[in-house]
């Protein structure tokens, strides 16, 4: 990401990135550090794969604490709107053989399609965006198929 770009993130999604980043520093880091110092202790450290081990996880937490650092303080926390589809609406959609569906429109940080949430920066989400209840929208798939839905409602 670019330096200092916005992320638009709803309410909760702010606040569950706050809580990883909370748990990250006050709980996993001092118990990472402390596998660190209990592996160090034991000699060598030029073939202690248990201190190769936490360091190799300590390096991993330590670039998802930047990552969440860098989300939330660029963060734009966005209201959901219930006439135009934007990230925090819930929207119901059938499509054309009549199969309906309902989506919450996310960040792309918080997305978990197989739960309801999908990228604003989805295809399926992009071309959501700013539609309202009754519009037919269009989109490709990933492997190029042309689809269409109803927007039936949005929350």
């Amino acid at each position: 990401m670019p330096i200092g770009e916005q992320v638009l993130l709803t309410h909760d999604e702010k606040q569950r990135l706050q809580h990883e980043l909370d748990e990250l520093v006050s709980v996993k880091r001092p118990e990472i550090a402390h596998k660190i110092g209990q592996a160090a202790a034991d000699g060598d450290l030029s073939e202690n794969g248990a201190y190769h081990h936490a360091k190799e996880v300590q390096g991993h937490l330590e670039g998802r604490i930047g990552e969440l650092e860098y989300l939330l303080r660029n963060a734009v926390v966005v209201e959901p709107t219930s006439d135009r589809v934007s990230i925090g609406s819930t929207v119901e959609i059938r499509d054309d053989q009549g199969k309906g569906r309902t989506y919450q429109l996310v960040s792309k940080h918080s997305a978990r399609p197989s739960e309801g949430l999908i990228s604003d920066e989805s295809p399926l989400g992009h071309a959501l965006l700013g539609k309202g209840a009754g519009d037919k929208v269009e989109y490709s798939t990933p492997s190029g198929q042309l689809k269409s839905v109803t927007i039936v409602s949005i929350a």
